[in-house]
């Protein structure tokens, strides 16, 4: 093995986000190595070397960067990165966390990755303990690895959340709390530096935000992927429907990329409703903008929680007369029931398929599933983090309509 290379990089998982962490870990080893082996091959071309003397400068020059001993390793292989900080999360009896950073992060960017709506049951290594963490303890939870982390002196700190928290609270209706900037707030006065997430409910989240970056990146180009394969995206007979006014310009992004039509399904709530299962709805009437007779539809959503709406939406197309449906969901939280319900509408033919990334962790109870198709999105985020580390622009995708179009327009 050869010197350790990108050693001011390091990431830590919370329990529950390791999943995610390292698939996104695994990509950025390779997008590191793949970017070495190609920058070492244009300079032996570019000034006449033998390839294996330029990696054997560009180890000398990084052997000089670090201040400790002559590493043991072959002058001539790249060491693997190992970007992976260990740390010890204790959860105690009464609910409290603890986390301990089990190695010097002093001088490093650290990206926090945590999946704060993963309720799968969770082992602590320390007490042998299994529990499942509600969102809030998820929370508390990534602000004591903060707080280690500030005071052990990491640089930067980013955090890794694809499904930012309290997101649905955004907006003021009389007197409650806006929750969803409260933990952005929160965020900058604990000395974060930056926010990596996933398709935000609501872009006026960022407004919240004083110093730190809240970065939003899209999976509409892993979704469309996904689609492509399953429907002919210039067939004249698929049309986008957005499930409700809050998501049209999300649709309208995929209708215009794709050059289909747009539709929109009108929803009169009971806001008084709380829903806590696939069963119930706070939707009073739903109307129809637009044709879907004898037509593919397309749906596309940021989150689905309990799924009763989106269930009760597809239904209603096909009471008019809608063909095929498929839906992209950028964060499939499927909470309470989620799962059964969506089974009994597949088994009615209410939809044929459900897009979603792993943004949100699942296991084989739902990846199984005939009507379900996992879109990763970890390759993005490797990539956003390694354009970060290198300061380069990060614009090519936050804004991807360009890698679209390739798709489309191969």
């Amino acid at each position: 093995m050869g010197i350790q290379i990108s050693s001011k990089l390091g990431i830590i998982s919370c329990p529950g986000g390791e999943v995610f962490a390292r698939s996104v870990t695994d990509h950025l080893t390779r997008l590191f190595k793949r970017d070495l082996e190609r920058k070492t091959g244009d300079l032996a071309k570019k000034y006449g070397l033998p390839r294996e003397e330029v990696v054997r400068k560009f180890n000398l020059n990084s052997e000089f960067e670090v201040r400790q001993r002559v590493s043991k390793g072959s002058p001539d292989e790249y060491a693997v990165p190992r970007f992976n900080i260990p740390v010890e999360f204790t959860r105690f009896a009464n609910g409290e966390f603890k986390a301990t950073i089990k190695s010097s992060i002093r001088g490093m960017d650290l990206y926090i990755f945590q999946d704060v709506e993963n309720h799968y049951p969770i082992t602590f290594p320390n007490s042998g303990e299994t529990a499942v963490l509600s969102v809030n303890d998820h929370l508390m939870c990534l602000l004591t690895v903060v707080d280690a982390a500030v005071q052990a002196g990491a640089t930067t700190i980013t955090l890794v959340v694809p499904a930012y928290p309290y997101s649905r609270q955004h907006k003021r209706k009389g007197r409650e709390a806006l929750t969803a900037a409260w933990f952005a707030r929160m965020c900058e006065f604990m000395g974060v530096d930056r926010i990596l997430t996933l398709d935000i409910h609501s872009t006026e989240i960022q407004n919240s935000c004083k110093t730190i970056a809240l970065e939003n990146m899209h999976a509409s180009y892993q979704i469309m992927k996904k689609l492509c394969s399953l429907v002919h995206l210039e067939d004249n007979d698929l049309v986008i429907v957005s499930p409700d006014t809050g998501a049209v310009n999300r649709n309208k992004f995929y209708a215009d990329n794709l050059k289909r039509p747009l539709a929109m399904l009108y929803k009169e709530r009971d806001y008084s409703v709380v829903t806590k299962n696939a069963g119930q709805s706070n939707i009073k009437s739903i109307r129809l903008l637009g044709d879907v007779e004898g037509k593919n539809v397309f749906m596309a959503d940021d989150m689905l929680g309990t799924g009763g709406t989106l269930i009760k939406a597809m239904r209603r197309l096909k009471e008019m007369g809608a063909k095929n449906i498929f839906c992209g969901i950028s964060l499939p939280l499927f909470t309470g029931n989620a799962i059964e319900a969506f089974d009994e509408a597949y088994a009615e033919g209410c939809f044929c398929k459900i897009i979603a990334t792993n943004g949100v962790f699942h296991d084989e109870t739902l990846l199984k599933k005939e009507w379900y198709i996992s879109a990763s999105v970890s390759e993005l985020f490797a990539q956003f983090i390694m354009r970060l580390h290198y300061n380069e622009s990060t614009s090519p995708l936050l804004e991807n309509i360009k890698i679209i179009q390739k798709l489309l327009n191969p």
